[in-house]
């Protein structure tokens, strides 16, 4: 019988996830962010207006509800902003790591051996502007993991072969 063995770990020894140089999200992926929320302040902005005129009782604050329009669209994209700069993400040799957050930085690294699965997406305005996002899953959950956007279709073309052979090996 083996003797069984249980020794602590120094914590200070062990490699340090936050000194890897990460990799910003293509820049035009902006862009993208931008078009898509247009699209959908103009549809809200319809609703809004169409509300206003035909309810009686929203006619007399318009100008309110049109400066808390333009007001809470700026801070939206003051906000989307924030979150494009924090985003990055870097591909090393055991593992995928992915930054995200605006108010709280979130750091997901998984490691190869628990990726099950990996998919490529292309959205209409993403792919005018030839990008792609990268989903990487992992076991025990219906969505992604981690959501890589705003990569170059190559690249994550690229990324999802390194990736679907790290699973291959692990089979």
């Amino acid at each position: 019988m083996e003797n069984f063995t249980n020794n602590k770990i120094d914590t200070a020894q062990l490699p340090r996830f936050e000194a890897v140089e990460l990799t910003k999200l293509h820049r035009f992926y902006w862009k993208v962010v931008l078009i898509n929320t247009l699209i959908v302040m103009i549809i809200v902005g319809i609703v809004l207006g169409v509300a206003s005129y035909n309810l009686e009782e929203w006619i007399d604050y318009q100008m309110e509800i049109s400066t808390g329009y333009v007001a809470f669209t700026a801070l939206l994209v003051f906000f989307l902003r924030l979150g494009f700069r924090k985003k990055a993400f870097a591909f090393r040799e055991h593992d995928v790591i992915y930054r995200r957050g605006v108010i709280a930085t979130n750091t997901i690294v998984i490691p190869y051996n628990r990726v099950q699965h990996v998919s490529l997406h292309e959205g209409f305005v993403s792919r005018m502007f030839g990008l792609a996002k990268v989903e990487i899953f992992t076991a025990g959950g219906g969505s992604s993991d981690i959501e890589i956007p705003g990569i170059e279709k190559a690249e994550a073309e690229n990324i999802k072969q390194l990736l679907m052979g790290k699973i291959q090996k692990n089979l």
